[in-house]
């Protein structure tokens, strides 16, 4: 059978790495590489190496675990490790991990900004949404200008950029909305009290409250239409690691698209297995329509667009410099295995 040859895009040169200095960028090369050459992958320093894959445990991420318990790493001839890790762009970016996977609202700042790592392809849709009491009176965004809104993940991260895209689509300005840093576990309280007027949560942790009429969801990454069909999670791989190792990388890819189909397919049997590792926790049933809202089957041309559109808007807010371009950037960051 003729092998299948896949193209990845290598970049030549480095960015920023943490606490470095400034290197000279340069556009990536297209090279085509044989995925199945195996003598040529017996040279790169990753073959039968142990390749750390850093992982939190959440259900959001949990195609990292279940490709490793389904064989999906072992399928491509990879020995995989799951590492666990809280702070994606730094456990990747240092090397502390090959691999990981977090919300494009949490790397692409750093990513654009010079943290060594790029995207090879997206994991899921939706996920997060902006909640606020069902008996407060507020039916849209319109009516949180002058209010404050909670960002669990502080000021600057994922749960801020995402807000600030939400008031973007409805033409508030970000300086019309305060934000306060407020615990998950503490926001219901927090919107009782008056001490804030929305949060944007996940939906996982919010169904509970969702279900039992407490919360109203007004916009979400999850349900609306200008919004649910953009990637939410990518799988971020350190770049000094991608480019010595060029054939692993794109099995570790290949195998993240093979977990990622099964997922989409199997939603039942992942959410047991989920359960089973702890990588989820809660009545089965909830995480199970949770599960069910997230698209798994998204393709690399979405996570592209969704990759531009974020750093356009991000470059209006101010949190990507003006001076970034939006193409050539993407282009560096974006590699994904054809």
């Amino acid at each position: 059978m003729k092998k299948k040859v896949v193209t990845i895009l290598l970049a030549l040169t480095a960015v920023l790495v943490l606490g470095g200095c400034a290197k000279k960028e340069s556009q990536p090369a297209n090279k085509k590489i044989d995925i199945n050459d195996e003598e040529a992958w017996k040279k790169e320093p990753a073959y039968k190496e142990t390749i750390k894959v850093g992982y939190n445990g959440g259900a959001c991420l949990s195609p990292l675990g279940l490709a490793k318990e389904k064989g999906f790493y072992e399928k491509e001839g990879l020995n995989v490790e799951l590492v666990s890790t809280t702070e994606t762009k730094d456990a990747v970016g240092t090397g502390q991990v090959d691999f990981s996977g977090d919300h494009i609202a949490t790397l692409l700042v750093p990513a654009v900004n010079g943290v060594n790592m790029l995207f090879t392809t997206g994991i899921h849709t939706g996920c997060k949404t902006l909640y606020v009491l069902s008996d407060s009176g507020i039916t849209s965004t319109k009516d949180l200008i002058g209010q404050t809104i909670a960002v669990p993940d502080g000021i600057g991260n994922s749960d801020h950029n995402i807000a600030l895209r939400f008031l973007n689509k409805d033409n508030i300005a970000p300086d019309e909305v305060h934000f306060k840093q407020v615990e998950s576990t503490a926001t219901i309280l927090a919107m009782e009290n008056g001490e804030i007027q929305g949060a944007v949560l996940s939906d996982q942790f919010a169904k509970k409250f969702l279900d039992e009429g407490k919360l109203t969801a007004i916009r979400s990454i999850t349900f609306d239409d200008d919004f649910k069909t953009e990637t939410c999670c990518v799988l971020a791989m350190n770049r000094d690691f991608y480019e010595k190792n060029p054939i692993t990388a794109a099995k570790i890819t290949r195998a993240m698209k093979e977990t990622r189909e099964w997922v989409e397919n199997n939603k039942e049997e992942a959410v047991d297995l989920m359960l089973e590792n702890n990588w989820a926790s809660g009545d089965r049933q909830v995480v199970l329509d949770v599960v069910k809202t997230y698209n798994f089957g998204i393709s690399d041309a979405d996570t592209e667009k969704t990759l531009k559109d974020v750093m356009t808007d991000y470059k209006k807010f101010g949190i990507i410099g003006e001076d970034k371009e939006t193409e050539k950037s993407i282009g560096y960051l974006w590699n994904p295995v054809n």
